[in-house]
Order: structure tokens, then sequence, then C-alpha cells
């Protein structure tokens, strides 16, 4: 787990934050990456409470690709009203509500687990693709229908690398992410999901 995170820092709500701190409900984590002056790439990996907005995907636009990038691709998940796949468990609560529209998500994450596993997919990214400049944001609680649950925006001097990347960003995330989703509907609520994959895929087809 060192050996992922040696290069980076963690600031909690918008400050530096040491193993001393804790995490609280609301709190958002977020992984800096060095920022001494000249390096060329970028990670703006974090975990949030707050809305994926037009406001934060105008700031990736500018932020993520550089004069050298010919090709930017950002991804948005939201949520949809059609129901997913339970988790193993979930079947009598799917049941109960067959046939209901999804009126919400509501999403849970193992904060500092999760992003360093998002920075060793980005690390995965650069060694697969070359591409150094990559945002992966997911948002956490209660998140209405049509709004987005995740973004991703990855930068490229050309488009097949920023393509895979952003791709590989999303199935990663979610094979191993420990993020959690339940649909909210109006009789209840079913949790969604399948066990977590531990590594990238040639590491999993090895085992």
């Amino acid at each position: 787990m060192l050996g992922a995170t040696a290069s980076v820092r963690f600031a909690l709500n918008g400050a530096y934050g040491g193993p001393a701190d804790r995490l609280h409900e609301g709190d958002e984590l977020a992984v800096i990456p060095p920022v001494a002056g000249g390096a060329q790439g970028l990670r703006w990996l974090a975990i949030s409470p707050d809305p994926l907005d037009a406001r934060l995907l105008a700031d990736l636009r500018a932020k993520v690709p550089t004069s050298a990038d010919g090709a930017l691709v950002l991804f948005v998940g939201q949520t949809r009203d059609s129901p997913g796949t339970h988790a193993p468990g979930q079947e009598e609560a799917a049941r109960d509500v067959h046939g209901q529209a999804v009126e919400a998500l509501d999403y849970e994450a193992f904060d500092e687990m999760a992003l360093t596993i998002l920075d060793a997919i980005a690390s995965e990214i650069e060694q697969r693709f070359g591409v150094t400049r990559l945002a992966i944001i997911h948002r956490t609680g209660r998140v209405a229908m049509g709004e987005a649950s995740v973004v991703i925006c990855a930068a490229a001097p050309h488009r097949a690398a920023a393509f895979e990347a952003a791709r590989y960003a999303i199935e990663e995330l979610k094979a191993r992410a420990p993020i959690w989703k339940s649909e909210l509907f109006a009789d209840g609520s079913v949790w969604l999901g399948a066990p977590a994959r531990t590594g990238p895929p040639a590491e999993e087809a090895a085992t």
C-alpha cells in the first residue's frame, strides 16, 4: 500500500492531512500528486459528496489537457431509472420492489482504500497506454435520477490512448474500488454489485 502512495499526499476537506486525521460523514478526501515545478503528469483523484456538475466538467476541460494533447475524453456516468443487477443475498429485497422505478441511488465508499486503488489504476493506465493526465472523481451519498455519479477525464496526444485510458479507468473502478451503491425505491432499497476483483485483469487471470 505504501508503494502506491509514497509519491502522493492526502488532502482532507481542502487541507493536507496526516495519519492522525479521522474521516467523518461528509468529508472530502483527495489524492494530491507531486506538485514540484515542471511535472508533466496530472492525477486528479477524488471521492466526494459534492455534485459533479457543469462547473466541475468545465474545470476538468481546462486543467487536464495541455497544449501537447490532441485528445480529451470525458466520460460521465449518470443514474438511470431501470434496475441493475442486485448483489448476492438481495433476492428478497429485489422481489419486494419488482416493477417499481428507481427513484435515486445511494453510494457509500471506503474512501482511503478507494483512493489507493484509484491511484493504482492511474499507474496502470500510465504503464499500459502512456497516459499521464487523468482525473477520476466519484460521488457518494444520494444521487438523483439523471445526475452524474462518476466522471473520468483522460488527455493524450492521440485519441486512441485517451479512449483506452478512460475505458480502462471506469471498468477497473467498477470492478475493484470499494464503492457500493443501493437503488432506492418507493417501497424499499436494493444493494447492487458483485464480489470485487483484487487486482488488474492480467494479474487476476494469472492466479
